[in-house]
């Protein structure tokens, strides 16, 4: 530091001198430094510390509870308490909890399930359960009429057989990136096996299982990795039949079709099982000393207040689900709910189970599909953004680094690579979802050259999708690190309109690419854009949720 300081006063030389005539000065200098280095580590440390202090309570939330923060946080601060509220999905919750959980208070999630898949089973306490929604199908009441469905008296069986006879249809959330989509799933396979008292590996072998979960899942038209975007991407289409979201998220959904005018949803719970949501609020013990500000939190969203607040959001708050006083307002018979009837629930399984379940999901039952990746190789993607490029989809076909998010492709499943820079330079495929060595060898060895012609690598991809069977859902996923230069929005506007198929074309932004133009081909699909700007990894991750 003195050197440094000679040398801002010009005086070079003279520091250049004083360090060849006194070695100390050597010493001294690289000391100061290592002593700068381990205050500025503990300094560090003691910020990171700060962040989480004994002044603020932290809760890690589902999405669906984002209703009651406010409430909560005007609660807290009655009691000169602050509180904050950090959303991620269930299973994305898990993850955090087992990476970081010495950031948070508390954990308030949609399944108690996934607090059983935490390393630690011992990192939460005094968990209670604050309401609880029922997952289930959401028919257009017309189409749930002329099926025979409104009779309140239907089996997980009657659904099945209504989709292998292509007389349902239906989007869900992800089974392997949403709380909704893997409860919907457990729930099926439970009720599907016989309600046994304990699901083992072997019922959910059996062929009979498979061949019915595998009719289940051939209506699926379209997954969503995200609940909320699921009610969006449902509303922005009116072609759809039917739905699989939380009953809560169904009754938001006829809220906004009632108001739009339009017919709403007609709920089905099947007699034979229902998967239900219990909503956990849990402690995680982190200070002590906040223990009690979390027991009034839970008292306080168990009590008449807290419980009618939530009621007004469309989330059962009393026991088991069943009741004569709920809010007819909201809960309406007329879109098929009743809480005064009996819900069967059906049990999820063990840690183990759910594993080879989900695992089982994913290389036999979920219905195939076809991916279209248009990946950017125009001219500025010389250097960091290749290598990027290239190590984010390693990463998606690799099938033992996908696996270890859940999202490893099939043997069923297609892929399909299209390159483009001034024009598509290369069109490469696979039949089958783990053969991709030959697809990463052809990427590793693309260079970057020339301009930016997304939209005609996309219309490439629309009619290489359009010629495929209905028996698999189609994705295209484009990306580019730059403003489109070559061709125009309204090329890809004009192929879509004559496209035979719905096929949504999801975005990864990189570099400087322009999020308006992006958002624009969203819009034009009924897709959303996803930010890899900062993380082109896990932006890859994300949108491997919605196919």
């Amino acid at each position: 530091f003195f050197f440094i300081i000679i040398c801002y006063n010009k005086k070079v030389e003279k520091g250049i001198s004083l360090m060849k005539k006194d070695s100390k000065f050597i010493y001294i200098v690289i000391f100061v430094f290592i002593a700068y280095l381990i205050i500025s580590h503990m300094g560090k440390n003691a910020t990171t510390a700060s962040i989480y202090s004994s002044n603020t309570f932290y809760i890690l939330s589902s999405y669906e509870n984002k209703v009651a923060e406010q409430k909560v946080v005007d609660y807290a601060k009655k009691l000169n308490k602050k509180v904050e509220f950090k959303y991620l999905g269930d299973l994305d919750i898990v993850d955090e909890l087992n990476n970081n959980s010495k950031h948070y208070d508390a954990v308030w999630i949609s399944n108690s399930m996934w607090l059983y898949m935490l390393n630690n089973s011992y990192l939460t306490t005094d968990s209670k359960s604050i309401s609880i929604s029922p997952v289930v199908f959401g028919v257009r009441k017309s189409k749930a009429k002329e099926l025979g469905l409104t009779d309140n008296n239907v089996t997980n069986t009657d659904m099945v057989n209504l989709i292998k006879e292509k007389k349902i249809k239906y989007v869900m959330p992800s089974v392997t990136r949403t709380n909704s989509g893997a409860t919907a799933y457990l729930g099926f396979l439970q009720s599907l096996s016989g309600n046994p008292e304990v699901l083992t590996e072997e019922m959910i072998n059996t062929e009979e299982v498979k061949n019915n979960l595998k009719d289940l899942f051939s209506g699926v038209e379209r997954v969503s990795g995200d609940e909320s975007y699921l009610e969006s991407m449902f509303l922005n289409d009116s072609s759809y039949d039917a739905v699989i979201a939380s009953e809560s998220s169904l009754i938001n959904i006829n809220k906004k079709l009632v108001k739009d005018k339009k017919e709403p949803l007609y709920l089905i719970y099947p007699t034979d099982g229902v998967a239900i949501n219990d909503s956990t609020f849990a402690f995680i013990n982190n200070d002590s000393a906040k223990e009690d500000l979390f027991l009034k939190l839970q008292s306080y969203l168990l009590s008449d207040k807290g419980k009618k607040m939530l009621e007004e959001n469309g989330v059962r708050t009393w026991y088991g689900g069943v009741t004569t006083n709920s809010n007819e307002k909201v809960f309406k018979k007329e879109w098929g709910i009743d809480t005064t009837k009996y819900l069967n629930v059906t049990k999820f399984p063990s840690k183990k189970v759910i594993d080879s379940a989900i695992d089982l999901y994913i290389e036999k039952l979920r219905k195939p599909t076809h991916v279209v990746f248009c990946l950017d190789y125009s001219g500025s993607m010389y250097g960091e953004g290749e290598e990027q490029l290239e190590k984010a989809m390693e990463y998606i076909l690799t099938e033992e680094q996908a696996k270890k998010d859940k999202l490893q492709f099939s043997e069923n499943d297609k892929i399909t690579i299209i390159t483009f820079g001034t024009k598509v330079t290369n069109v490469w495929s696979t039949d089958n979802g783990k053969e991709t060595s030959e697809l990463l060898e052809n990427i590793e060895k693309n260079e970057p050259d020339g301009g930016t012609a997304l939209y005609a690598a996309i219309i490439k991809g629309l009619k290489t999708l359009n010629k495929e069977s209905d028996e698999y859902t189609t994705t295209i996923i484009a990306m580019t690190d730059g403003a489109v230069n070559i061709g125009e929005f309204s090329d890809l506007k004009k192929a879509y309109k004559k496209s035979a198929k719905k096929i949504p074309i999801y975005s990864i932004t990189f570099g400087q690419a322009e999020e308006e133009e992006l958002e624009q081909i969203a819009k034009l699909s009924n897709a959303k854009v996803f930010d890899g700007k900062t993380d082109l990894l896990k932006a890859f991750k994300e949108v491997r949720g919605y196919n």
